[in-house]
């Protein structure tokens, strides 16, 4: 479902394929972090597995807001280190969170 999302959001059409997309189902308790062709060819294999332990350790205990703020924080940190901040950057795709019934 995750990877429909992020198809259907075109976040694989930006120029430099780094589009990032945070999924969570809380009807059947699923999260998904799926990354861009741009950002999988450049992180090492467990980037996104750490992301998704950081949350995991949040949600246990409930903490959601915090789970879901770290994770974004953390991979942010990290990602900004393979596409860092140009002068003529634009932002291609919305923060908006995306709410959607299934």
């Amino acid at each position: 479902r995750a990877v429909i999302i992020f198809q259907q959001l075109k976040m694989h059409k930006t120029k430099d394929r780094n589009g990032v997309l945070i999924y969570l189902s809380f009807e059947d308790s699923k999260l998904a972090i799926i990354g861009d062709e741009g950002i999988n060819k450049l992180v090492p294999l467990d980037f996104w597995e750490s992301t998704k332990n950081t949350m995991i350790t949040a949600f246990k205990k409930n903490e959601f807001t915090q789970g879901i703020c770290s994770a974004i924080s953390e991979a942010g940190k990290q990602l900004a280190c393979f596409f860092p901040l140009k002068e003529n950057d634009k932002n291609e795709l919305s923060n908006e969170i995306s709410f959607e019934k299934e």
